[in-house]
């Protein structure tokens, strides 16, 4: 029972760290509409500006704050220069954007600021709770609990954030309907640009995290292929959605690695190793059969 716990706690927390990248894709695609395939790339440049910041000698909190602005920078060009220009356009013209987008940025951040595979320290030793491990004999690193906190107090502010100030309230309402919040004087290009930089704010603490577990490399731009079961079990416009699907497929993908390839093994033999580089996406493709909306997301209807 020990060890079953041991790996659903472990699958939790991991689960939290793919929530925090499906979280950029929901919030661009609530603001408009707009499936950011390039929001992986976006958390490897930014973790990519702080390593690289802090190589030519910037302190650690200045880094931090440089790359920031320097994803601000991203996220209101590609507003400006890329999806702006695309206004009414098919979605699949969109999205499309956002691939040839993530290959631009791909390629923009090794030219300023380096590729080698560098860590990011943030001053926490990735190792087992001694106190925990006394009391309950099960190993939670600390810089594991530490990026559970982080995440689940970056949500709590996204959503006093949506639900509580005026730029909240004109996120919600261009999010129902666009037309109806020009109608109201709301600014499309203002909040698109807003919420690109939120999701590049996003991007930066995940690139953070990610990057101090892993090290910053280009596999953090992959990370946005774990996000997609991840949004589609959670819905595309929800950030509770994002959360709580980030932890089925964390703890799923866990439970899988461990008692399925006993099991394929004792009934076809041969060597079932890798299961849970593919069990995410199966489990999401049986899951749309049964509820493709997700299970926050909004049923819908098109009335002919």
């Amino acid at each position: 029972m020990q060890f079953f716990l041991e790996i659903v706690i472990s699958g939790i927390l991991a689960g939290l760290m793919y929530s925090l990248v499906a979280l950029g894709f929901v919030l661009i695609f609530k603001a408009s509409g707009v499936l950011n395939f390039a929001q992986g790339a976006m958390v490897y440049a930014a973790a990519l500006a702080v390593v690289g910041f802090i190589d030519y000698g910037v302190p650690m909190w200045l880094a931090i704050i440089a790359s920031f602005v320097f994803m601000v920078i991203i996220g209101i060009c590609t507003e400006k220069f890329v999806l702006g220009k695309l206004v009414n356009q098919p979605p699949i013209t969109l999205f499309m954007a956002t691939i040839g987008l993530t290959f631009f940025i791909d390629g923009l951040a090794p030219i300023l600021f380096g590729n080698d595979v560098r860590p990011i320290d943030l001053g926490i030793v990735d190792e087992p709770i001694e106190a925990i491990m006394d009391l309950t004999g099960i190993g939670i690193s600390k810089l594991d609990l530490f990026s559970s906190g982080v995440i689940i107090l970056l949500v709590i502010l996204l959503a006093l954030l949506f639900q509580y100030t005026k730029i909240g309230r004109a996120l919600r309402a261009v999010a129902d309907d666009h037309q109806a919040a020009l109608s109201l004087g709301i600014p499309l290009e203002n909040i698109w640009t807003i919420v690109w930089a939120i999701a590049g704010f996003v991007a930066l603490v995940a690139g953070l995290l990610w990057g101090s577990r892993n090290g910053v490399q280009y596999a953090l731009s992959l990370t946005a292929l774990k996000a997609l079961p991840v949004l589609i079990l959670g819905g595309f416009t929800s950030v509770p959605g994002a959360i709580v699907g980030g932890i089925i497929i964390g703890v799923s993908e866990k439970l899988a690695e461990i008692y399925i390839p006993p099991v394929l093994q004792n009934a076809f033999g041969g060597n079932f190793g890798g299961i849970e580089g593919w069990f995410p996406y199966i489990f999401a493709l049986l899951f749309l059969l049964i509820r493709p909306e997700g299970l926050f997301g909004e049923k819908h209807i098109d009335r002919v």
